[in-house]
């Protein structure tokens, strides 16, 4: 009995066979090692199934369709929903793998076991035969899934997790592809890990200090591709897994037989050695695999009862909108979502993860929402992700909203939705947002009480992947997304957007300058808001999408950044390189710091006048204070946001600063933005402590001594 009780891989002496099967010396695997994984004896296969009845393993040779091999695990090698077998002699460059699984079909039972079905690996570190963006997956209609074992040797060296404090991140939401891919990119690896690499000196010069990088696992950017007036539309953004444990290989400049995820991983060593932490868009919510009509190539045909939700008759629930739910709080799913977040934590050093309708996450297997979720509790609570950014975007598909209510355990934050809608709306001008978007600005404390969530729940933000770039929010009136195919229905009708009086691009003046002020307005205020901020790739320089706010299937110059508009909105870059580096500066803005000398509460409210925090539906010009100071400082730090959201110019005085201080002007929208120039003597002061501030335009001040600047 001893024997079967295999030590750990990397212990003891060598292992001897103990079956001779099919030509191959076998003995049982390492159970507690998921997936494939090399040993010095060979390479152990485990694969979990509470259903199955029997389980072979399938070796082919590269890039082949046909298995060279087919081993059927012994059933002494079946420990409980385990099947684990030891492969004697296998070298991990000559082969790829998959499984077949037999057992009960009954489609009204959610059981679809099929023992010709060809099943990927759920732990696959590498998925074969999606290598180059945009072709057809090798073998045409009879493709399947295959993995790869991965050598897992990158040198990370002395690297530590930067453990930035959230509330201080300045994230910066990117798609791999899209980020580079453009001819006038500058680098030379176009599209891929390596070219996001060659764009970080960019990034650093830019001062953010997080990526967050849209869906790199292993998806099928063919799944549903069509052509549509002559443009090749594919599934663009990736948001359809394939393989959770691996990296999208077409977004590596080479290949990396098996060493799949070097390049990415020194995308991230070198991030982080530039203060850049690294933010995983992660898809928990549904598969690749779709509903009845959708392919069966890997849960599916291990368990679908249990990685799915099902209705009673067996289909497929539709929370996420894409044909399948996953069943996250089965203890199997569970577990697989810890294990394979753990995975990337340790072997990509990532430092977060935002979870793609977290919502889904709260649902029972009958897709009720549940108050006490243990999967979100086991994220949080877990030792490996202790410290790592979780991130929420807190609502789903099927109409569940918990924006403010999402279940944190103190760890999770969320992407704000109740921050874009009502600042977008403040914004352009609407009445009756003034209270609301002072919430917004000041953290929302309504929706996250301070002394449980603290000031880094609410991921403030204005633009995402998913609607208009900043500089289409203010372009388009409505989205314009007629090259997706879908006769323009597809995408948010509620953009709350406004295109300055012309829809779409326009050679007036007057026009383009309001859209470049306002666009201003917008981040000023991000970057002036509590709590962490983010920001779309590309809205530093007015990169536009042609009002498409749905660019899911866009795999051209509508998703791509088009670097010439950096040279064409150089201002609009260096305001937003100036507003980090501003927000940088001054932590009273993020979070709340030791209390000012003075006497100044940590935040106040002066709309219009001082301490005056009333508004109506009318009020459109409001005023945030912010007063502190830091362990280290030896003065008060005083920051003033003033914002006039309406047409026409209103004034602003300003509290009473201590004897000795002034008003200094840091900011303001409505003059042209040019690095270093000094812009006190620009704006209007009507006395010492009253501001004019100009038709929408946002101004930014600080208290300094008579003998600072700021």
């Amino acid at each position: 009995m001893q024997k079967f009780l295999n030590q750990r891989p990397e212990r003891g002496s060598r292992l001897e066979p103990l079956d001779h099967v099919d030509g191959f010396d076998i003995r049982p695997g390492f159970y507690r090692m998921d997936g494939a994984m090399q040993t010095k004896d060979g390479v152990s296969f485990t694969i979990h199934s509470y259903g199955a009845t029997s389980c072979t393993l399938l070796l082919f040779h590269p890039k082949e369709a046909e298995p060279y091999a087919k081993i059927r695990f012994p059933e002494a090698y079946h420990i409980g929903n385990t099947y684990s077998m030891l492969v004697f002699g296998l070298k991990i460059e000559e082969f790829e793998y998959a499984y077949q699984l037999d057992g009960p079909y009954d489609e009204q039972k959610g059981l679809l076991f099929n023992k010709d079905h060809i099943l990927l690996d759920p732990y696959a570190r590498a998925v074969t035969g999606q290598r180059h963006w945009g072709e057809k997956p090798e073998g045409g209609k009879d493709f399947v899934y295959k993995a790869r074992v991965v050598e897992n040797n990158f040198d990370w060296g002395n690297t530590k997790q930067l453990e930035l404090p959230f509330e201080d991140l300045v994230i910066y939401e990117m798609h791999v592809r899209g980020f580079t891919k453009a001819e006038n990119s500058g680098v030379s690896a176009k599209g891929t890990f390596e070219g996001i690499r060659e764009k970080i000196p960019y990034l650093k010069d830019l001062g953010i200090n997080a990526v967050e990088l849209m869906p790199i696992f292993e998806f099928d950017e063919m799944e549903g591709n069509r052509e549509y007036e002559g443009e090749k539309l594919y599934n663009y953004w990736g948001y359809n897994t394939v393989g959770f444990f691996a990296p999208n290989t077409s977004y590596t400049s080479v290949e990396e037989h098996n060493h799949e995820g070097d390049e990415l991983k020194r995308l991230i060593y070198e991030l982080k050695e530039n203060g850049i932490e690294v933010i995983l868009d992660v898809v928990f919510n549904h598969t690749a695999e779709g509903n009845e009509l959708g392919p069966c190539f890997s849960f599916k045909g291990i368990d679908n009862n249990i990685y799915y939700m099902l209705t009673p008759d067996g289909k497929y629930y539709n929370f996420s909108g894409c044909g399948n739910v996953m069943n996250c709080n089965h203890p199997a799913v569970h577990k697989f979502i810890v294990e394979c977040l753990r995975s990337w934590v340790i072997d990509y050093r990532v430092d977060g993860f935002r979870f793609d309708l977290a919502s889904i996450l709260t649902r029972d297997q009958n897709g009720a929402p549940m108050e006490h979720p243990p999967i979100l509790e086991s994220l949080a609570c877990d030792a490996i992700l202790g410290k790592v950014k979780l991130i929420a975007e807190a609502w789903d598909a099927g109409g569940l909203y918990q924006v403010g209510t999402f279940p944190a355990w103190s760890r999770w934050a969320e992407w704000n939705g109740r921050y874009r809608d009502d600042m977008r709306r403040f914004l352009k001008g609407d009445g009756g947002l003034a209270q609301a978007a002072i919430n917004r600005i000041t953290g929302s404390t309504d929706l996250y009480d301070p002394k449980h969530r603290g000031d880094s729940a609410s991921i403030n933000f204005l633009t995402c992947h998913d609607g208009f770039t900043l500089y289409d929010l203010y372009s388009y009136n409505t989205k314009h997304n007629e090259k997706n195919g879908w006769n323009n229905t597809d995408g948010d009708n509620n953009g709350n957007s406004w295109n300055c009086g012309v829809e779409g691009e326009t050679t007036d003046v007057n026009v383009n300058n309001l859209r470049k002020r306002l666009v201003k307005n917008a981040f000023a205020t991000l970057m002036c808001s509590r709590g962490p901020a983010m920001f779309f790739a590309g809205d530093e320089f007015c990169n536009t999408q042609y009002g498409n706010n749905n660019a899911y299937c866009q795999d051209n110059m509508i998703s791509w950044l088009d670097w010439e508009r950096l040279n064409e909105y150089q201002e609009i870059h260096d305001f937003f390189r100036y507003m980090i580096a501003f927000r940088k500066a001054h932590p009273i803005i993020r979070r709340r710091t030791n209390g000012a000398a003075c006497g100044f509460p940590g935040i106040s409210i002066h709309n219009g006048y001082p301490w005056n925090a009333g508004s109506d539906n009318n009020t459109r010009m409001i005023g945030v204070m912010y007063a502190g100071r830091n362990e280290t400082d030896t003065d008060d730090d005083i920051v003033f946001l003033a914002i006039n959201a309406y047409w026409q110019p209103l004034t602003q005085q300003l509290p009473d600063l201590p004897e000795g201080k002034y008003w200094k002007v840091c900011a303001n929208t409505n003059l042209p933005y040019k690095d270093g120039e000094e812009i006190q003597s620009m704006t209007t002061f009507l006395g010492d402590h009253t501001i004019q501030v100009p038709d929408r335009t946002v101004i930014v001040l600080t208290a300094e001594n008579r003998s600072e600047v700021c």
